[in-house]
């Protein structure tokens, strides 16, 4: 078995969409077989790129100048579909971008075993929702897509806490409050596959805000570090712009977040 950065390297080097989440599956079932039978292959170190490769569609596009469609139509299904195969492809490359970059900081096997998990989730997710969009007669990279989506990563790429903090803890935790809107609208129309594929993505995305939190609070307790404070200044360094409400509260607790991290984070400091 290649090392584990090496493993990550290539998932971020692989640009086709299909061929990224299948190595990223093939990867991870190699690595948590072997960590399920007791033993502890190489981490290794890894140099990821700058930006993960990517397929010449969608068209990536900045935040203000995607169409807007509304969800009522089966149009605006289609683009809120679209749209979450493109945080979970831009998911599966953070999770393994994590792994990557942060290969050579001294950390426990457990930190490396949860965000393979996590990036094996999110490939599934990926497939989850390309599934869907071809039950609707389209695909992804049909329509264009968020450009800042790497915004998070670029930021925090020379600062762990920083990663954990805006990735699983700001961005990741956001889903967990719009997803159950998501599924509703999607319920409304009697798209049973859509809820389906959606309410497997909420349910485990709890899991990936989680690891965020239980690493975040693990490194600042081994720096003698006030987790909260810590959160507040890396996110308002790291993050542009404020938090918004409404939270998903139920959710957010059973991921490891208290509501004092995130409403102070809805005004200026």
């Amino acid at each position: 078995m290649i090392p584990l950065a090496q493993m990550a390297v290539e998932v971020l080097g692989t640009a086709d969409p299909r061929a990224k989440t299948d190595l990223s599956r093939t990867h991870a079932a190699a690595w948590l077989d072997a960590r399920a039978d007791g033993t502890l292959p190489e981490i290794g170190t890894g140099t990821p790129p700058d930006r993960p490769a990517r397929p010449d569609r969608p068209e990536l596009l900045h935040p203000r100048d995607v169409p807007r469609r509304k969800p009522g139509t089966p149009e605006g299904r289609i683009a809120l579909l679209h749209a979450v195969a493109h945080i979970e492809l831009n998911a599966v490359d953070l999770h393994w971008d994590v792994i990557a970059r942060f290969s050579h900081v001294p950390l426990p096997p457990g930190f490396f075993d949860d965000w393979v998990r996590a990036a094996d989730d999110e490939s599934k997710h990926w497939g989850l929702m390309s599934d869907c969009l071809q039950a609707a007669g389209s695909h992804y990279g049909a329509l264009p897509a968020h450009a800042g989506m790497w915004r998070a990563a670029e930021e925090t790429a020379g600062d762990l806490m920083a990663r954990l903090a805006v990735v699983p803890m700001v961005l990741e935790a956001r889903g967990l409050d719009v997803t159950p809107g998501m599924i509703e609208i999607f319920r409304r129309a009697g798209e049973d596959g859509a809820v389906a594929a959606l309410e497997t993505i909420y349910a485990e995305e709890v899991a990936h805000v989680a690891y965020g939190s239980k690493w975040f609070n693990f490194l600042c307790g081994r720096d003698n570090l006030d987790p909260r404070p810590t959160f507040h200044d890396l996110v308002r360094t790291h993050f542009h712009g404020l938090l918004k409400p409404p939270f998903n509260e139920e959710k957010r607790a059973d991921a490891g977040l208290p509501p004092d991290f995130y409403w102070p984070l809805t005004e200026e400091a």
